[in-house]
């Protein structure tokens, strides 16, 4: 992979890489060349070489430069007091990040001790199911209790998803605001064997993130052969109150052949919600077991942290050489990690395309350069990805526009 993936970078980067997308976007939608030139970017190139404080000065500035360099991977830092190419020339204390958007990193392997089709690195669609639950869940909770509208989620490339929260006011955010929203989010993790873990007045978020699990706990049940597999029966058990009689109904379900491996979880979770009082008390077993499973696990420190660097959008990942490419949440359910275009792909589809265009002799070779940066990715699998970060960055250029000048300014003061 990393012979080839190293040969077709520059295909990628010459060719395909959005980098007006990436500057309207981080200009803030509203295509002003000093505050990205404020922004920090960093590069790992090859043999692990990490180049820290890089800042571009134009769209054009930043497609140059990895053309010239070619990443292995790109990272997104804050905003800061000065360019951060010229941070070895600030006085102490004068270069300090000031905003950058809030974002949540998602990574499969913190669910490790829940999911037993794969591990580490490895995922397939089993597990992929979490990832499904934790985008629709936070989304959900972000838009609806926080009231933020400009919500850009990204494959990692891998194992994870980012979330990168665009709107203006949030980038402004400082560390202590940022842990809140975290905390917010956080729930406490079931003890094992011990029943009573959530409040008695649970707070909304509670019953939102059960209407977002339970739409998917039978199917993961099944899927990871929580009745049937030996480690996973052990693991649920550890779950319950060391009651035997509770126990021992529970397992007779496990065993029942006459029920389907999807419905057991119905039956076993009544059994649950009357060991727990009925519908009439919170502290549900059913509603710790589904929650110790499939409940957003996120890594508070990349989210509390203003200076924290996160994976670009677009970049490509060295170890699949899949693409970093936005989820369409209206079409959550349909999105594939497996189907995502990775660079030999799409090498091979910009030759398909070069080979059957037709060619215009009279046409220059500055007019034809000019016309491969524009509409050469509409011709690969990349192009309804692109098309998407376009749309996005248009409602967040829309929603200034609909804003008085007093008010876009404040929003937009560097």
């Amino acid at each position: 992979m990393g012979t080839d993936y190293a040969q077709l970078l520059p295909v990628y980067y010459q060719r395909l890489f959005p980098a007006q997308l990436m500057f309207d976007w981080l200009a803030g939608g509203g295509g002003k060349e000093a505050y990205f030139s404020h922004r920090e970017f960093s590069f790992t190139l090859k043999d692990d070489v990490y180049i820290r404080y890089l800042s571009f000065e134009s769209a054009a500035e930043l497609q140059r430069e990895v053309v010239k360099r070619l990443p292995y991977k790109i990272d997104i830092g804050a905003y800061y007091t000065l360019k951060p190419k010229n941070h070895k020339m600030a006085r102490p204390g004068g270069f300090r990040a000031l905003e950058k958007e809030l974002v949540f990193d998602i990574d499969m392997t913190d669910y490790d001790d829940v999911r037993y089709c794969c591990s580490g690195a490895d995922i397939c669609p089993k597990c992929w199911r979490l990832m499904t639950i934790a985008i629709r869940l936070v989304d959900e909770a972000l838009r609806t209790d926080f009231g933020f509208h400009h919500l850009l989620w990204v494959y990692s490339g891998r194992r994870g998803i980012h979330c990168w929260v665009c709107d203006d006011h949030v980038r402004k955010f400082d560390a202590t605001v940022r842990a809140a929203v975290c905390e917010y989010l956080s729930l406490p993790k079931v003890v094992p064997g011990k029943k009573g873990v959530l409040p008695a007045q649970p707070h909304p978020l509670f019953y939102k993130a059960i209407s977002v699990i339970e739409r998917h706990f039978g199917r993961f049940c099944e899927e990871q052969k929580l009745f049937s597999g030996e480690k996973q029966i052990e693991d649920f058990f550890k779950l319950l109150p060391e009651d035997d009689d509770l126990v021992a109904r529970v397992r007779v379900l496990m065993e029942d052949e006459k029920i389907k491996p999807r419905e057991k979880w119905d039956h076993i979770r009544k059994l649950l919600i009357n060991y727990s009082g009925g519908g009439s008390k919170v502290n549900k077993l059913d509603w710790e077991v589904m929650l110790h499973y499939c409940y957003p696990r996120l890594d508070v420190n990349v989210s509390t942290g203003v200076n924290h660097l996160l994976k670009s959008p677009f970049c490509a990942h060295p170890k699949t050489s899949n693409v970093c490419v936005p989820i369409d949440t209206e079409k959550l359910e349909s999105f594939d990690p497996f189907l995502v275009p990775n660079l030999g792909q799409l090498n091979e589809e910009l030759n398909s395309y070069s080979s059957h265009k037709p060619h215009d002799h009279e046409e220059d070779a500055e007019n034809e350069s000019k016309k491969k940066v524009v509409n050469e990715y509409q011709f690969t699998s990349l192009k309804k990805y692109i098309d998407f970060f376009t749309t996005f960055i248009k409602s967040m250029q829309n929603e200034r526009a609909s804003l008085t000048p007093s008010l876009r300014d404040s929003n937009m003061e560097f």
